[in-house]
């Protein structure tokens, strides 16, 4: 989404809590991946990961990059049409080598959605915004059939798109059906991450921009929603960015304020409920903004990428070690492998040897 910027003050964490946990070094014993630095063959932004396995990886970013590789990223194919390379391809959903849907963001006709079957050689546009003033931001899948994407409001109401075919064809939610805009609401296109679903049903939106920062959940393949507040930063460029649940009950929300690139805000929160409510935790070591997480593991390992950097936590968010100083726009993968990407076509790979781990991103 595209919003003006305001200036947010630093919130209840105070400088004094801020310069403790900037002073930890601690790599968390144990749980410090491996990095690689991959070479993409784009110089590209790149904006979403999207990992079936191990080996198969997807990417998709702006000047219509789409990157497919089937080696874990030791080589890249550039899988996107040339027709559509100006369109910023802001997330993408790959369900195995052969199959991914790709979600264009921009507003009104460049909010699109495309779908390939032959591993990216070719696209079926499946959707396209007909309202002027959307802009949609991301999407997910519960299975191979059901799916959903999520747009900013318009005058006073949400935007859910909904699929129960793989994403060959889409729906409007009802409006009606979803909690009241709060104010400006919408989400940020930055990751790909502003939604996630969870095999059963649940799904979860983070939202911003508007009267305060809210999770919107569906327990039912998105037939109803509720909304909660979230303790994270607010303002005209502020709010809630990126989600992630490593089981039905315990989630992580992350976010910040665009307009403060060199400050420390308030920007992580966790659930223990599946989301009815969120508590305050400590932000990573990188300033400005969080653009995309991941996570997974019990205890869960949190990573959170930005502009300002690229962090992890294995304590649910009490501290932080820094594992990149570049900017990072968004990270994916799967338990024990994860990408992360961002401008200039980067691409880096962290592997973490603890194989004993349970879960999934």
């Amino acid at each position: 989404m595209t919003r003006s910027t305001s200036q947010v003050g630093l919130g209840p964490l105070g400088t004094l809590a801020i310069a403790a946990w900037l002073a930890s070094t601690s790599t968390l014993a144990g749980q410090a991946p491996t990095t690689t630095e991959l070479v993409s063959g784009t110089t590209a932004l790149l904006q979403a990961v999207s990992a079936p396995s191990e080996t198969v990886v997807w990417v998709s970013g702006h000047e219509g990059a789409v990157l497919k590789s089937e080696d874990g990223g030791e080589t890249w194919t550039r899988r996107s049409v040339p027709s559509l390379d100006s369109l910023q391809f802001r997330d993408i959903h790959a369900f195995d080598a052969q199959t991914a849907v790709i979600l264009s963001a921009g507003p009104g006709a460049q909010s699109r959605v495309y779908r390939s079957e032959d591993g990216g050689g070719t696209w079926s546009l499946s959707w396209m915004n007909e309202e002027p003033e959307g802009f949609y931001d991301c999407l997910d899948f519960w299975d191979g059939r059901r799916g959903i994407a999520y747009g900013d409001a318009i005058e006073g109401g949400l935007r859910v798109l909904l699929t129960d075919d793989g994403g060959r064809t889409w729906s409007v939610v009802p409006p009606d059906r979803l909690p009241p805009a709060a104010g400006s609401e919408g989400g940020f296109a930055a990751s790909g991450t502003c939604v996630t679903a969870r095999p059963g049903g649940q799904a979860w939106i983070a939202t911003g921009a508007g009267d305060r920062p809210r999770v919107l959940r569906t327990t039912d393949y998105g037939a109803t929603w509720s909304a909660s507040d979230v303790p994270l930063v607010s303002g005209e460029a502020a709010g809630a960015i990126t989600i992630g649940f490593s089981s039905d009950d315990v989630g992580f929300v992350l976010g910040g304020d665009l307009a403060q690139a060199d400050a420390y805000t308030d920007n992580v929160a966790r659930s223990t409920d599946g989301g009815r409510t969120w508590v305050l935790k400590t932000p990573p070591t990188f300033a400005g903004a969080v653009y995309g997480s991941v996570l997974s593991g019990s205890p869960v390992r949190l990573v959170a990428a930005g502009p300002g950097g690229l962090a992890m936590s294995g304590d649910e968010a009490e501290t932080w070690s820094l594992l990149d100083n570049r900017s990072f726009w968004a990270v994916g993968g799967v338990p024990d492998v994860a990408w992360a990407v961002g401008p200039e076509g980067r691409i880096l790979k962290l592997e973490w040897n603890d194989q004993g781990r349970s879960g999934s991103f």
